[in-house]
């Protein structure tokens, strides 16, 4: 088992984030220690403060919070991306989605956690050990891992949008025609212009799917301190590609 259960996140007044996964112990961070008897006694937003006199708020972890703390082999897809693609397909509470390649579970665990069902493809074993304990880390009931290759087959149907994250996701047209409702969604992540491309191209030419568009979100975090404001020095550029189409016949 990859993890230790999480059961306090400490906020600082500065921003910082930490995490208490034993409430028997005191929490040792820069900004000084808190000690153990006011973890364990502490209320949900309630301060505590450090040794030092820092003040802390504390919290139960909230989905998200657990979700940052992952086991990561993997390059996963960032949240920026992740919520383009919620927001373009409309992935809901009725939603079942089809993930593949799996990786590290990030995008197959954080779609579970707004949609129906998710099931996710991999054909590495190893990848697939990393997504179930992630599966059982963030306590998700609604995820189906297969130790498939969604080039060749896909086995389940009327799915409402399907994400891939493959080197050669046009190789994966077909068998996606199959699986998607009418009017279901097919998301294509890469990070390189000619995966792009291709991909583009060979949705266009196949009579299942219309292009709607490939786009990329790039985040850039600023510094708030009283008057002084600026951009961060370092950003979040780009990290991938993301192209939609949508299914429009059987």
């Amino acid at each position: 088992m990859f993890f230790m259960d999480i059961r306090k996140v400490i906020i600082t007044r500065q921003g910082r984030k930490f995490y208490a996964k034993n409430l028997d112990e005191d929490l040792h961070t820069q900004y000084g220690f808190v000690k153990k008897e006011d973890l364990k006694k502490a209320k949900e937003g309630d301060v505590l403060k450090s040794n030092t006199g820092n003040e802390f708020f504390i919290f139960d972890p909230y989905f998200i919070d657990l979700y940052r703390k992952i086991k990561r082999d993997a390059q996963i897809m960032p949240l920026k991306d992740i919520g383009l693609i919620i927001a373009e397909t409309g992935i809901n509470k009725e939603s079942r989605v089809l993930d593949a390649g799996s990786g590290s579970g990030a995008v197959a665990c954080f779609l579970a956690s707004v949609a129906k069902e998710v099931i996710t493809y991999e054909i590495r074993e190893d990848f697939i050990e990393i997504v179930k304990a992630n599966v059982e880390f963030l306590k998700l009931k609604n995820i189906k891992i297969k130790n498939k290759n969604i080039y060749k087959e896909i086995d389940d149907i009327d799915i409402d949008a399907i994400v891939l994250d493959l080197p050669e996701p046009w190789n994966a047209l077909e068998s996606c025609a199959k699986a998607l409702k009418p009017g279901g969604f097919l998301v294509s992540y890469s990070p390189s212009v000619p995966q792009v491309a291709d991909f583009v191209n060979a949705a266009r030419k196949n009579e299942s799917f219309v292009y709607l568009k490939t786009a990329e979100i790039v985040e850039r975090e600023w510094e708030v301190e009283e008057r002084r404001v600026r951009p961060k020095s370092k950003g979040l550029g780009h990290s991938g590609f993301l192209s939609f189409a949508r299914k429009v016949k059987e």
